[in-house]
């Protein structure tokens, strides 16, 4: 061992006749006395520090991304139906009591998909996707709405989409039309007389055919005056009572107010049914009336064409804008749909966003949307966006 030290000092440590005598441990005493630590000796260094806090940070921002939830909605296509076909095994539209005729091809209502209570990473992965755009929640949901409220509200404008639908084909096909009384306003002259559900069938000596006869039926009385009005509860003879107009709440109207709300309904002998869950809005309205007409018709409407299309309808056949036009295109031509059609209103939107290989036609009305498909079935030309 001594030989071993004296071979390491001659190379440069000193005199080889001093012997270095220094042990293991006075070395490292010497070596610490010259390099203390950083901290003294106590807890993580400074870079120790720095790293643990990155990782605490990138911990805690995985973990807001992976549950916090963001105030946005995600929106996208969503799944197309038939209205022609069957969904759950079950005909879209059923019509029971009256004679139905053969069909083909599809009429194809579009849906549009809407993501609600979503992450931050997800979030950031739909719209990454490229299929789907982000909205402020509040755009779709109303400040302190729960979320079994808005389903009962998409559930309502969905039912009152299928009854617009309905009474709009009918009336296209020249079969008659009851006005009841749809909704009726607590507390007014209405409630202490009527039912909602009851038909009108006069008002103030006005033969009421339509909704709109009520409305011209009250345009000249004022609040005070006392009206006849005959309506009809079920399946009781009809009733004649008298009521006292009162002052109409939106002071710009003049006329009485009786306090009920008139709405058109087939006065048909069968019945008229859509079987389609998990679908909301009144978007649909339009490729309802439509597979309706067809059905009660003979002839293909259609002849085997894959057709898609969107627009909310109002009893008279009146074809409305509806929102997500542009996913709509998107998920009719991933069913395989051709032609597509579009209400007047969302052209612009429509054309911008439609794939290769999807025609757009323009409807106004019912009657115009079926006067397209005549004139493509015959090669004629159509409106188109």
């Amino acid at each position: 061992m001594s030989e071993s030290r004296e071979e390491t000092t001659a190379r440069g440590a000193g005199p080889a006749s001093t012997p270095d005598t220094r042990t293991e441990d006075d070395a490292q005493a010497k070596h610490a006395r010259r390099n203390p630590p950083a901290n003294g000796g106590r807890g993580l260094t400074r870079r120790g520090w720095t790293v643990l806090l990155s990782g605490v940070l990138v911990v805690a921002f995985g973990l807001t991304g992976a549950f916090v939830r963001v105030p946005y909605v995600a929106i996208g296509p969503g799944p197309t139906y038939d209205t022609l076909g069957t969904a759950g095994g079950a005909p879209v539209i059923q019509i029971s009591g009256q004679q139905t005729y053969p069909t083909s091809g599809e009429l194809r209502m579009t849906t549009v998909s809407l993501n609600d209570q979503i992450t931050l990473f997800g979030a950031l992965g739909l719209w990454v996707s490229g299929r789907y755009a982000l909205a402020p929640r509040e755009e779709y949901f109303k400040p302190g709405e729960s979320d079994e409220q808005v389903q009962q509200e998409n559930v309502k404008e969905f039912q009152d989409s299928q009854s617009n639908a309905e009474v709009a084909a009918l009336r296209h096909l020249g079969y008659p039309i009851k006005v009841l009384a749809q909704e009726v306003v607590a507390g007014s002259p209405a409630d202490k007389v009527l039912a909602a559900g009851d038909r009108l069938l006069n008002v103030n000596g006005k033969q009421i055919t339509q909704e709109d006869d009520v409305r011209t039926a009250l345009a000249d009385t004022r609040p005070g005056q006392s009206v006849p009005i005959t309506f009809q509860h079920g399946t009781d003879p009809a009733k004649t009572a008298t009521m006292t107009l009162a002052t109409n709440p939106d002071a710009s109207q003049a006329q009485g107010f009786m306090g009920l709300q008139p709405i058109d309904r087939a006065d048909v002998p069968f019945d008229v049914k859509v079987s389609l869950q998990d679908v909301g809005g009144p978007s649909a309205g339009l490729m309802f009336a439509l597979a309706i007409v067809d059905r009660l018709t003979p002839g293909e409407m259609v002849a085997n064409e894959h057709i898609a299309g969107t627009g909310e309808i109002d009893e008279k056949g009146n074809v409305g804008p509806i929102g997500g036009i542009s996913f709509k295109v998107v998920g009719a031509r991933e069913a395989g749909a051709t032609v597509f059609l579009t209400p007047a209103a969302n052209c612009a939107e429509a054309a911008a966003a439609a794939p290769d290989g999807l025609k757009l036609i323009k409807v106004t009305t019912l009657d115009s949307a079926l006067t397209a498909l005549d004139d493509l079935k015959a090669g004629k030309p159509t409106p188109s966006c």
